[in-house]
């Protein structure tokens, strides 16, 4: 978008202002419609007349329920422009924005045919605009009327926060500077599976926790106890391990655990070597030997990614590993190494630490990264791609 004169233009941002809400509604975390403000206030400053729009949960298409209303995003996004973000219902048949304005569609997913990237409601929204801008890397693995639909038929750019996300995430893959580590967490390894072996052949370390390990441990022929246990990716998992091993790669797991005997707040818990996990716990966090493995291994590296938890943390007393990665990782990148953080739980504990700003890049893409990192080629990506060499 930095290479399109948008004077006088009506332009239509697709941004992923996908943010969480308690049970009143009100924002638990703006990070998504913060990072989601320079592109449109680049947009109003040359000019344009501006319609943005975002999907916001699960919708049911053809209402919006009080849940689903941007209502609550577009107080906020007005707070961060310093100026009023009207929120507009029922737009599809026509928007009334003048140049310097800005205005928010109300949740795209409400709409008939949006995740269907139905063809006649593509061409609805190409018809409300001049040029379309998709800003929503969150949403560039969904093949969506508002994501591709309408980009097929207008001039079609990334936005601020597309551009640098691509950039970002291809350096990792392309051109990292090595060496190279991936820190990989989460609760399952079937959802990281693609990573790993995307990534085999170009980090030189991993470093493997949450709940994911757990399946890994027993494929070195450990007992995890009630643990979450994915038996039917045992074999994934001693596969990565063999291939990791005749590549040279450096595989590095727990080596002691923090159990539980319920994984709740409150519940009893202690840290016991990986091969001594009792069979009535579950392993929630990796415990303060292998954090400082962990760190040890990842002192020389000059590009790290970590994407997934270390542990169940969302549970406080056991998002220490977590809560230790961050903070580590954090001085690693302030002192003038590569690090890039994705995933939501991983986003969430630099947040909570008010650490982001100190990273290489926080992507705000969740399963959009990993798919990225799997080396998929993104539908949200491709379309502007093939508008721009058209």
């Amino acid at each position: 978008m930095s290479e399109v004169n948008l004077a006088g233009k009506r332009v239509f941002i697709r941004s992923d202002l996908n943010v969480p809400q308690d049970d009143a509604l009100a924002i638990t975390d703006d990070t998504r419609i913060r990072a989601s403000v320079p592109a449109i206030r680049q947009a109003l400053d040359a000019g344009a007349a501006v319609m943005v729009t975002s999907h916001l949960g699960r919708p049911t298409e053809g209402k919006v329920e009080p849940a689903d209303s941007l209502a609550p995003v577009a107080k906020r996004l007005g707070e961060l422009l310093g100026r009023e973000v009207p929120l507009r219902s029922n737009w599809i048949d026509g928007v009334d924005v003048a140049p310097g304005q800005v205005v928010l569609l109300e949740n795209c997913r409400c709409n008939k045919g949006e995740k269907k990237n139905d063809e006649a409601l593509g061409r609805k929204m190409a018809a409300l605009c001049d040029v379309y801008v998709n800003d929503a890397f969150g949403t560039a693995h969904r093949a969506h009327a508002s994501t591709v639909g309408v980009a097929e038929i207008l001039p079609a750019y990334a936005g601020l926060l597309m551009e640098r996300e691509i950039a970002n995430l291809s350096k990792l893959l392309e051109d990292p500077v090595k060496p190279f580590a991936a820190v990989i967490g989460g609760a399952k390894v079937s959802g990281k599976i693609k990573v790993l072996e995307h990534l085999m052949d170009k980090v030189d370390l991993f470093v493997i926790g949450g709940g994911m390990a757990n399946t890994f441990l027993v494929a070195k022929g450990h007992s995890v106890g009630k643990s979450l246990l994915e038996k039917d990716r045992v074999d994934d998992a001693a596969r990565i391990l063999s291939a990791a091993e005749a590549r040279g790669v450096r595989i590095l797991l727990p080596t002691d655990i923090v159990v539980a005997k319920e994984v709740t707040r409150g519940a009893e818990h202690k840290i016991v070597p990986v091969h001594k996990i009792p069979n009535s716990w579950s392993a929630v966090d990796v415990g303060p030997a292998s954090t400082a493995a962990f760190e040890e291994a990842l002192a020389s590296a000059r590009t790290i990614v970590w994407n997934g938890p270390l542990g169940v943390f969302e549970v406080p007393t056991f998002g220490d590993g977590t809560r230790a990665m961050a903070r580590f990782l954090s001085r690693h990148a302030q002192a003038g190494n590569t690090v890039v953080v994705g995933g939501g739980d991983s986003v969430a504990a630099i947040e909570e630490l008010k650490l982001a700003d100190t990273f290489t890049h926080v992507s705000t893409g969740g399963g959009a990264s990993l798919e990225f990192l799997e080396g998929q080629e993104l539908p949200g990506i491709k379309i502007l791609r093939d508008r721009t060499a058209a």
